[in-house]
């Protein structure tokens, strides 16, 4: 395994490694202006949601890796409190790529990406028509975490208002992911879409506590067929079957670690059990 030692290589390399590994990573798309009114439109995918209750999003707009000098979105929010954090989806990505180039102060990002200006209700940044959601925020505080080329500043944002596309919601008024149609950041030039060919359900053990794969018994849990995956289902259940259980269902004479990881992918984790379990 490669270690490094973050102070022992250049800021490149390490940029490189970090976003490499730590993804994918939603992208806040921001919309400030500075004291005068003039707009500006950036992404960053250095961000995420911190609170629910107050609602905080936190976005950091890094200082330039080459110059050090500080970002137009930056300024803006030191200047004036305010941003719009909209969200970036499929439909909008080549745009918001677009919107990333390095124009400026004076250029409006919203005329060269080509997106639609609407008035916000609550603050002075304009939000994105075409974005699902869109989020009026306050900037409660700034945390400059150095002075250097790749430096990062935490702008610290309540959310004051939310717009919401109906065409995304679901039939009880949520928002549907599969209809979200949400990108993130990879590494280097990498996106990544969440479409039914990359997103997967897992049941959160919230209202279950699962007994844990330190009580699956040794033989099970060094099997060589079943992966670190296969055990964390087999532990999520609350108790094992039954003795009468286990009597009762189909008894199978192959390879019982075969036949249990063949249910697990169909989710029949108290049937792989039964099969485990059985004499």
């Amino acid at each position: 395994m490669l270690t490094v030692d973050p102070k022992e290589i250049l800021v490149p390399k390490l940029h490189h490694y970090l976003l490499g590994a730590i993804g994918p990573r939603p992208i806040a798309f921001a919309s400030t202006v500075d004291k005068n009114g003039n707009r500006n439109l950036s992404p960053f995918s250095f961000f995420n949601v911190f609170s629910a209750n107050p609602p905080i999003l936190v976005f950091s707009p890094a200082r330039s890796g080459r110059t050090g000098e500080t970002k137009n979105t930056f300024d803006n929010v030191k200047e004036t409190k305010e941003v719009v954090i909209n969200v970036v989806n499929y439909d909008i990505v080549q745009q918001v790529s677009l919107s990333s180039s390095p124009y400026a102060k004076d250029v409006d990002e919203f005329v060269k990406s080509g997106l639609t200006p609407i008035a916000s209700e609550t603050i002075k940044p304009y939000r994105v028509k075409e974005s699902p959601v869109q989020f009026e925020c306050k900037v409660n505080e700034i945390v400059e975490l150095g002075q250097n080329g790749g430096a990062g500043n935490l702008v610290i944002c309540e959310v004051l208002k939310i717009h919401i596309n109906e065409d995304i919601l679901d039939e009880s008024g949520m928002i549907d992911q599969h209809k979200i149609d949400l990108v993130s950041r990879m590494g280097g030039n990498w996106y990544c879409r969440a479409n039914d060919d990359s997103m997967f359900e897992i049941q959160k053990p919230i209202t279950t506590i699962g007994m844990g794969v330190d009580a699956i018994p040794a033989e099970i849990r060094n099997s060589t067929i079943l992966t670190g995956n296969d055990l964390g289902l087999l532990g999520s259940i609350e108790a094992l079957p039954t003795k009468a259980e286990t009597l009762n269902y189909p008894k199978f004479d192959g390879d019982k670690h075969s036949e249990a990881k063949r249910l697990i992918a169909n989710g029949e984790i108290e049937n792989a059990w039964k099969v485990l379990l059985s004499e």
